[in-house]
C-alpha cells in the first residue's frame, strides 16, 4: 500500500498495512508494553513506508498527562547563572539525564526584583503557568520560599539541590561543612590564626558589607549557612564579608574592604577563606592589586574545585565539589519522582585539593 498523494499517513492506516490492531502500533511508537520485536519491526517498517513519522507528541502528552518538560530554577538572573562555571556544569549534568529519557527543560529565573531598596521579590510569571511535570531548585529552598510555595500550590512535585529538607520532596546535598571545616583546619595547620571570610547570600537580598551577629542569625540560605558552621566549627573569623552573588567582582570588592581598607595593616587577616572560588578568585586580584603576595602575605581558599587557568600562574587550593555528578544526581531524583518512587536524600563527598595561594602566614 503505498502513499496517495496529498493524504495524511495515520496511525490507523499504519496499523491496517502492518496487519495490527491500532493499540498494538501505538505501542510500538512508545517503546513500552507487552509487544514482540518482531511484531515493533513490522510496524515500523510500514510506517517507513507510508512516510508516517509517529503519533502526535502533543496528543500523546495530553493522553498521559504529561508535558514532558522539567522546570528547573537557577536563580534570580540566568545572566549571574551563565557566568559561574559552577552552575553550568551541574546543568550539564542535569540535562544529560533528562535528555536520554526525552525530556525537556524550561529554565526558570525563580524570583524577580531581588535587590536592596527592602521590596519583596515577585516570582517569576513561569513558576504559575508553565507545563511541567516536575520542578527543581537547584540552589535549594529558603525558610519561606515564594518558588517552592508556586510550585507546590499548583501541585507540580519538586526536587531540591543544597536546600533543606522538603517533605515529599528527594534531596541531592553536599556535605560542604565538613569541607569547608576541612579547608579552615588547613590554614589553622599552617599556623594563621587571623583568618576573614567572604560568605555566599545569606538570604533573598542583594546585600555587600560586613557580618554581624544580628545578620549571622538571619542566614537562609542552606549552602552558606553549612559554609559558616565549617568555618565555625574550626575557629572564629576575624571578619566575615558578605557578598551579593557568587562572582568575581564581588570577591574582589570583599577583598579590597577585608585587606585595604577595613583593618589596619598590624592586624590585617593573613588567611581568607571564600564560601566559592570564583570569590577567592577576586580574593587573589584584589590581593595582587593591593601589591601583597599570594600566599607569602596571604593565603587563600575556595570552594567548588572549577577550572580557572585565567588565574595562571595562581592554582587555586579549594575543597573540589563533583559540580556534573550533583546534576546527574538531581536528573536520576527527577526520573524517580516520575517513577513514583519514595523520595530519597543523597548527600554527595567534597575534597580539599591544595594548590599554590595557601601557605604558612608572615614570619613563618
Amino acid at each position: 500500500m503505498a502513499r496517495h498523494p496529498g493524504s495524511k499517513p495515520t496511525l490507523a492506516r499504519v496499523a491496517e498495512l502492518a496487519g495490527v490492531s491500532v493499540s498494538t502500533a501505538s505501542l510500538a511508537f512508545s517503546g513500552a508494553g507487552p509487544i514482540t520485536a518482531e511484531t515493533r519491526d513490522k510496524v515500523l517498517a510500514a510506517a517507513e513506508q507510508l512516510g508516517y513519522s509517529g503519533p502526535n507528541p502533543l496528543g500523546r502528552q495530553l493522553r498521559s498527562g504529561r508535558s514532558g518538560i522539567v522546570g528547573v530554577v537557577i536563580g534570580d538572573q540566568p545572566g549571574r547563572a551563565f557566568r559561574d562555571p559552577v552552575a553550568v556544569k551541574v546543568l550539564d549534568g542535569l540535562v544529560d539525564v533528562l535528555g536520554t529519557q526525552g525530556l525537556g527543560v524550561l529554565l526558570i529565573p525563580g524570583v524577580q526584583g531581588r535587590g536592596t531598596d527592602g521590596a519583596p521579590p515577585t516570582i517569576d510569571p513561569l513558576l504559575e503557568t508553565a507545563a511541567m511535570d516536575v520542578g527543581v531548585l537547584v540552589w535549594g529552598a529558603l525558610g519561606e520560599d515564594p518558588t517552592l510555595a508556586a510550585l507546590q500550590r499548583r501541585g507540580v512535585p519538586v526536587v531540591i539541590g543544597e536546600g533543606r529538607e522538603v517533605p515529599g520532596a528527594p534531596l541531592v546535598a553536599l556535605d560542604d561543612r565538613q569541607g569547608t571545616a576541612q579547608a579552615v583546619r588547613h590554614l589553622s595547620d599552617l599556623g594563621h590564626t587571623r583568618v576573614a571570610e567572604i560568605t555566599l547570600p545569606l538570604g533573598n537580598t542583594e546585600r555587600s558589607g560586613p557580618i554581624d551577629t544580628e545578620r549571622l542569625a538571619q542566614a537562609d540560605r542552606t549552602p552558606t549557612r553549612h559554609r559558616l558552621a565549617g568555618v565555625r566549627d574550626v575557629l572564629e573569623p576575624v571578619i566575615s564579608w558578605e557578598t551579593p552573588a557568587s562572582l568575581v567582582e564581588h570577591g574582589r570588592d570583599a577583598a579590597t574592604e577585608i585587606l585595604g581598607t577595613w583593618v589596619p595593616a598590624s592586624e590585617r587577616p593573613t588567611a581568607i577563606i571564600a564560601h566559592s572560588d570564583l570569590l577567592a578568585a577576586g580574593a587573589v586580584i584584589a590581593a595582587r592589586e593591593l601589591g601583597l603576595r599570594v600566599p607569602a602575605d596571604v593565603s587563600i581558599a575556595g570552594f567548588d574545585g572549577i577550572d580557572m587557568p585565567w588565574l595562571s600562574p595562581d592554582v587555586l587550593t579549594s575543597v573540589h565539589q563533583p559540580l556534573q555528578a550533583k546534576g546527574a544526581a538531581l536528573g536520576r531524583a527527577v526520573l524517580g519522582v516520575l517513577a513514583g518512587d519514595e523520595p530519597t536524600v543523597t548527600t554527595l563527598p567534597v575534597e580539599l585539593v591544595p594548590g599554590t595561594t595557601t601557605g604558612p602566614p608572615p614570619g613563618r
